[in-house]
């Protein structure tokens, strides 16, 4: 018998995170191009410079709305039409508001490119905020507010940012708005926010996708070029500030069968030095199945299904101004609330104490950085991160450099950041569960004043 020879692996290709060519319209659009051969879904997002603090008092939700009106129709297409005309291009068409902005995202195949890219132009350039359309949103939203209330996770969310920002700043409420104030929403609120913000001289718009062959200056000039505003004044942002006083709240549901977790505390942005280190440390800590805590509280003892350690900037503008938000979440069996607490609480300690091992910051890198390649196979997921570098006023080639820097990470160094990111004494935390069974035993571990609220 006769075997045909073993395939034998070739020699790795280098990989880099790609770099973006960076231009602007006549208008002022700032344009991120990134030409990725056999992408034959080009993704564009267009950032808006809307933060959320910009919302007039009163109106909290109102960017959101105006977000998802962006696709309701325009004075020239109605919301049924405009659909149409999407489906017919095979795009998709999505608009979110957060803290730094708002941000619209398509993914369109690259040879229906101009059509679609046309549709958003038009959405933001003429925008309909029909009365009926906007109304109908508004009900939507309301409809939603209470399911987000039902959910644990969510519920502790919200908890944890009235906890820590103080009660004047917008970022201690809710991102989309509560039921009294998207109450207050209609087409005039809508249309007044969009004119105070949306312009093109404060936008940039990021596409990735196989350009080749595709005239884009073209594109963008009979588009987004023909997208017009008065330019905008750069817009200060507030410092950040938060009290990390280490305390317990119990948000209180009777007969839950489980409590959510939700320990929190704000720390350094992506400016800061330190980040690379925090990354590969809160990695270890709780970044994937084998980090340790799902080690003790997963594996050892049966507690949770899981529990991550993350860390999401929610502001930056590169003046030091910026934040990001520290937290460790799960869920875990009611009996098991306080035992739960306690060995979280003990892993930390005991990471303070002994600091990470060599070989859980080589594992770290390893699914960091070396699974790079994969996590940006899609144009969508580059052009995501191209445009969380602009809404923090990033450099370009940043996604690269912090590649590069978290394989030279050492591990004294990944240590000493989680552990500056995770003091036992400097946590905020959020339990949404039976306070009649979990009150007590959270109490007696001493790991803060324990308040119950409703």
């Amino acid at each position: 018998m006769e075997f045909h020879p073993q395939p034998q692996p070739g020699a790795a290709r280098p990989w880099a995170f790609p770099a973006p060519e960076r231009g602007a319209l006549d208008n002022g659009l700032t344009v991120l191009r990134c030409h990725r051969p056999g992408q034959q879904v080009v993704a564009v997002e267009i950032f808006l410079d809307a933060p959320l603090d910009a919302e007039p008092e009163g109106l909290d939700g109102v960017a959101t709305i105006m977000a998802r009106a962006f696709s309701e129709g325009t004075t020239e297409h109605g919301a049924e039409e405009f659909a149409a005309e999407l489906e017919r291009c095979g795009a998709t068409l999505d608009a979110h508001a957060d803290h730094p902005g708002v941000r619209v995202s398509l993914e369109v195949p690259v040879s229906r490119l101009r059509k679609a890219l046309g549709l958003v132009a038009e959405a933001l350039v003429s925008p309909a905020f029909d009365a009926d359309e906007v109304k109908r949103l508004v009900a939507n939203r309301l409809d939603e507010i209470p399911h987000e209330a039902a959910n644990p996770g969510r519920r502790a969310a919200k908890q944890l940012y009235k906890e820590l920002f103080p009660a004047a700043t917008r970022i201690s409420r809710p991102r989309q708005g509560t039921k009294e104030t998207v109450e207050a929403i209609d087409a005039a609120a809508v249309r007044a926010f969009y004119d105070a913000h949306v312009r093109p001289a404060s936008a940039t718009a990021v596409v990735v996708g196989d350009l080749a062959g595709v005239d884009l200056d073209a594109i963008l000039a009979e588009t987004l070029g023909g997208w017009t505003g008065k330019p905008a004044a750069p817009r200060p942002m507030e410092p950040l500030t938060a009290d990390d006083t280490g305390r317990v709240v119990i948000v209180d549901r009777p007969g839950a069968v489980q409590t959510q977790l939700l320990i929190g505390r704000i720390g350094p942005d992506r400016h800061d030095a330190v980040w690379a280190a925090q990354v590969l440390g809160v990695y270890c800590l709780g970044g994937t199945l084998t980090s340790r805590l799902d080690a003790v509280l997963r594996e050892e003892k049966g507690y949770t299904y899981g529990v991550r350690a993350f860390g999401q900037v929610l502001r930056s503008d590169g003046e030091g101004h910026g934040a990001s938000m520290l937290a460790i979440s799960g869920s875990v069996d009611t009996p098991n609330t306080g035992p739960a607490l306690e060995d979280l609480w003990q892993v930390l300690r005991t990471l303070a104490e002994g600091g990470l091992t060599d070989a859980e910051r080589d594992v770290a890198v390893q699914n960091l950085v070396g699974v790079a390649p994969l996590k940006y196979e899609t144009a969508a997921s580059v052009a995501a991160t191209l445009s969380d570098q602009v809404e923090q006023h990033l450099p370009d080639d940043y996604q690269g450099r912090l590649y590069a820097r978290l394989a030279e990470t050492g591990t004294v160094e990944a240590t000493a950041a989680v552990v500056s990111a995770f003091p036992v004494d400097r946590l905020v935390t959020v339990l949404v569960g039976d306070a009649s069974q979990i009150e007590e035993p959270v109490r007696a571990l001493g790991i803060g004043d324990v308040t119950v609220v409703s």
